[in-house]
């Protein structure tokens, strides 16, 4: 095994629970740190590298693209916003996008255009309603929407405006709303990324959508994590058969990139004017070639595909190493989004997994995440269940063991 890497630097704030790994170059799947042990990598960055490590397409592009132009500003036009606005309201059936360089950019914009589309109402205090398990960001505003008392915990008074529901459940969000003028919208993700990979239900956002427009309400769906093609459709909610009035965007838009976008259409895409809203990176000329490569190769290599098929090949893989386990509730996930929950904490499991050459993450406390580049093979798929399940077979021998 490799040498650990040295204790991180005292002069970077303490703000993760780091591995103690330092990675260093990757190729498709594949990543080896610093001192050259290999990893496969089924985290991809948190559902970040669509297109894997070196991609013998995207590279030449970002290369071309830095010798040209990497920033001038938003005070010119930038040709690659109209272009990659065009390519994903086009997929999304939607009508305009603004810029950014995160996901809680991206939220924090939403939450903005859903706010002043009720001010423009005449509603002064407008409501946004949010769902139990939901992360949208850790800023002050997508904190407040965010469920996790861990992320909210110490930065009080939180923002006001949000009224929060169970998730797949009409009645409790029609009996939450009932009688309240202030609604402005509904924000969701339909599969819940951090919150544990709960998916909504393909009935229930059809509910939603109906409800939303019943009500002069805006559906915000926030598909940072799970949109760009990682559960076989462009979008998670296209499995509904639905369109949204906003939705943020981010993560794998550009294989690795930092962008951030919010798509929106009708009323909700006027509500920004200038001045309303801004960015100094969004936008930039190489954030904006990096998506519209990422769209390209994404295309011409087949990838929704390639999500469906070699996802349900790891989804069924995975339930036959680990679903019949004792300490394994589920597992759930649609395309290459995967989670398997446990009945118990599982957290070191990053580590143990680390160790014997994989890369995963744990959220909420006992779901074990999988959200490898969308380039996975079979073959590949077949290599992270054979890394994950002694890893997690041992885990839970031990963890029975000492609680016995």
């Amino acid at each position: 095994m490799s040498a650990p890497i040295a204790a991180a630097s005292p002069h970077v704030m303490n703000t993760y629970n780091r591995v103690p790994i330092a990675l260093e170059r990757g190729r498709g799947v594949r990543v080896w740190d610093v001192n050259g042990k290999e990893y496969m990598d089924a985290l991809a960055g948190i559902a970040v590298s669509t297109l894997g490590h070196d991609h013998p397409k995207l590279v030449p592009a970002l290369q071309d693209q830095v010798a040209k132009l990497i920033h001038c500003s938003n005070y010119y036009h930038v040709p690659g916003q109209e272009q990659l606005a065009t390519l994903l309201t086009e997929r999304a059936r939607m009508d305009k996008a603004f810029f950014c360089s995160t996901g809680l950019e991206a939220n924090e914009a939403a939450i903005k255009i859903a706010r002043k589309y009720g001010v423009d109402k005449g509603i002064a205090k407008p409501v946004i309603v949010v769902y139990e398990h939901a992360f949208h960001g850790r800023s002050l505003g997508t904190m407040a929407a965010t469920a996790n008392e861990k992320v909210r915990s110490g930065f009080g008074p939180l923002m006001e405006g949000f009224l929060r529901v169970p998730v797949n459940d009409l009645a409790a969000l029609k009996a939450a709303t009932a009688g309240n003028p202030d609604i402005v919208a509904v924000m969701l993700e339909p599969i819940q990324g951090e919150g544990g990979l709960h998916p909504m239900r393909a009935e229930y956002l059809q509910q939603v959508r109906a409800l939303c427009d019943e009500r002069g309400w805006l559906m915000v769906l926030d598909e940072i994590q799970c949109g760009m093609g990682r559960t076989g459709k462009w979008f998670a909610h296209q499995w509904a058969g639905i369109v949204p009035d906003v939705m943020s965007l981010a993560k794998g838009l550009a294989s690795g990139v930092p962008v951030g976008a919010v798509l929106a259409r009708g009323a909700a895409a006027s509500v920004f004017q200038p001045g309303n809203h801004g960015t100094t990176f969004g936008g930039n000329p190489l954030a904006m070639r990096a998506g519209v490569e990422t769209l390209a190769i994404m295309e011409e290599d087949r990838l929704l595909a390639n999500a469906t098929e070699v996802g349900a090949h790891l989804k069924a893989a995975l339930q036959q190493a680990l679903g019949g386990l004792p300490g394994v509730k589920e597992i759930r996930g649609q395309g290459l989004i995967i989670g398997v929950e446990l009945d118990r904490p599982c957290g070191v499991l990053i580590n143990r997994a680390a160790a014997a050459g994989l890369l995963i993450s744990v959220t909420a406390d006992s779901v074990i995440r999988i959200v490898p580049p969308l380039i996975l093979t079979r073959a590949e798929a077949d290599e992270i269940v054979a890394l994950l399940t002694p890893v997690v077979q041992a885990f839970l021998a031990e963890t029975s063991e000492v609680s016995a």
